[in-house]
């Protein structure tokens, strides 16, 4: 499975830390949504779902958390514990979101607006979606 992080630039002195990140140049799509989890319950999964179109960044801005990403004929797990770093998930990935730390905040940005059409949320769907597009 190809999994791609995008590693964002870190500006700061000696007041802190700053990372900027600019639509089309830092990641390659326009945001059109930004969202994010926080206060997670310890042992809760989320996600369950995946995408027929959507594009999204995943960063945990703070804490850390685990991805699980399906394509539909492999799988990996991803740590995300860097506030500076961006996982990208590509449309027609199955991910469940699990062992969220309990200061975890994972910010997502997305390359559309909310469409629950554009869901994929029943497992064996999400399979014979996947096998429709080879």
């Amino acid at each position: 499975m190809n999994i791609l992080k995008y590693q964002f630039p870190i500006h700061g002195d000696e007041r802190g830390k700053l990372v900027a990140i600019e639509e089309q140049n830092d990641i390659p799509f326009i945001i059109r949504r930004v969202y994010y989890v926080y206060d997670t319950v310890q042992g809760v999964r989320r996600g369950y779902h995946a995408h027929k179109n959507l594009q999204q960044i995943l960063i945990c801005v703070k804490g850390s958390c685990k991805i699980l990403l399906d394509n539909g004929h492999e799988k990996a797990v991803v740590l995300l514990d860097k506030a500076d770093e961006g996982l990208y998930l590509a449309n027609n990935i199955w991910r469940e979101m699990f062992d969220f730390s309990e200061d975890a905040v994972l910010m997502v940005l997305a390359s559309e607006k909310y469409d629950e059409n554009d869901y994929i949320r029943d497992y064996d769907e999400f399979i014979r979606f996947i096998s429709e597009q080879q």
